[in-house]
């Protein structure tokens, strides 16, 4: 019962980062909640089912530019779950880079409170 309640809240989290990211980014584009859920929800299930195997792909050029190129392989899975769901756009590649880090980083303090918040409890 208590995995559920956390993967809710983090999803409901992520949902939210993905907001402030659009508040942030003028290239991205969120048209209400429910589309950042749904995003939300793609947007984790790329980055757990294809992400890796992109990574593991690329693993070479990741080396060879100090592991830069994740950030080209983030950019470019933000871009894409953008362009495939409705209710969500990202313009552009540079976008989707720049979308993608402030994504890890609005969804990791989100994460890190609601974490410090529940543990006080």
């Amino acid at each position: 019962m208590k995995l559920q309640f956390e993967l809710l809240l983090i999803w409901i989290l992520n949902a939210l980062a993905l907001i402030a990211v659009a508040n942030f980014v003028p290239g991205i584009h969120v048209e209400g909640f429910t589309a950042a859920l749904i995003a939300a929800f793609f947007l984790g299930l790329v980055n757990t089912l294809i992400r890796p195997l992109l990574l593991l792909l690329t693993l070479p050029v990741t080396l060879l530019t100090l592991g830069l190129f994740i950030f080209i392989i983030n950019g470019l899975l933000f871009w894409f779950v953008g362009s495939v769901l409705r209710g969500f756009v990202v313009d552009g590649f540079w976008y989707g880079v720049l979308g993608a880090v402030l994504y890890s980083i609005f969804s990791w303090a989100l994460s890190a409170a609601a974490a410090q918040l529940l543990r006080k409890q």
